[in-house]
């Protein structure tokens, strides 16, 4: 897309790429060894300053997202991209470049399990998750910044919300764990997502002459949904039907390692 001529990491893959490899190698080796005879870092407040600046961003995103299609005129069916340079296709190209852009910030989730020694968290879900979205949705942004293959990210933002107000509440400390009962259905709401990203993506194989630009990330966004909606249902299967995820405070849905 011509119109991201000049946006800063879209120039290539790479610096993208370099910087994903460099978080994986950082979470799970270099910053666990660093750690491995140090004290783990206090960062309350840094972290409640962290998940709540994530809230205020991801509310922006999905008013966005609305504004500059999914509430003025989008279909949410064959919704195809709009690669004109209206104020509104300017909108959604920015508004995807933004929800990409995000996705680093996103990676200092696991930054501070590491710098505090909760290296239980650190799972295969948890970095596979922060590391395929960047990677994938540098491409969604340099070739299709709007259309349907937008709406999984619309609905992770809404998702993010929740999410990360649940975190914020989490890291303000135990006096307001009493406010997080709903941990549980946080989880449902996660899988929830998944199912109505892969229902919404899936129109594509039986809509007639859909002639949405890119194809390839309709199957791509199929196959994110659908692996995303397995793990997830394993993470749940473990973490409250065999209650092997969830320490002590489990039964009240509040986890101490948060």
């Amino acid at each position: 897309d011509p119109r991201l001529d000049g946006w800063p990491l879209m120039s290539s893959p790479f610096p993208t790429t370099f910087i994903i490899a460099t978080y994986i190698y950082f979470v799970t080796s270099l910053g666990p060894k660093l750690m491995e005879n140090k004290k783990p870092f206090e960062l309350r407040q840094i972290m409640v300053c962290y998940n709540f600046s994530v809230v205020a961003l991801s509310l922006y995103m999905t008013y966005e997202f609305l504004m500059s299609g999914w509430a003025t005129g989008y279909s949410f069916r064959c919704d195809i991209v709009d690669y004109s340079r209206s104020p509104t296709a300017l909108r959604m190209v920015r508004t995807c470049w933004l929800y990409f852009f995000s996705k680093f910030i996103e990676l200092l989730d696991t930054i501070f399990f590491v710098l505090r020694k909760k290296n239980n968290q650190v799972t295969f879900l948890h970095v596979f998750h922060h590391s395929i979205m960047p990677w994938t949705w540098w491409f969604g942004v340099k070739f299709a910044p709007g259309g349907l293959g937008t709406f999984h990210a619309l609905l992770n933002c809404i998702v993010h919300v929740i999410m990360y107000t649940y975190y914020g509440i989490c890291s303000l400390g135990p006096a307001y764990h009493k406010y997080l009962w709903w941990k549980k259905y946080m989880t449902t709401i996660q899988l929830v997502q998944f199912v109505i990203i892969t229902v919404h993506i899936g129109q594509i194989y039986i809509m007639d002459d859909c002639p949405y630009q890119y194809p390839i990330f309709m199957f791509i966004i199929s196959l994110y949904g659908s692996v995303f909606l397995v793990l997830f249902l394993h993470f749940w299967y473990h973490a409250y039907t065999k209650g092997q995820r969830l320490p002590k405070m489990a039964k009240n849905g509040i986890s101490k390692d948060q």
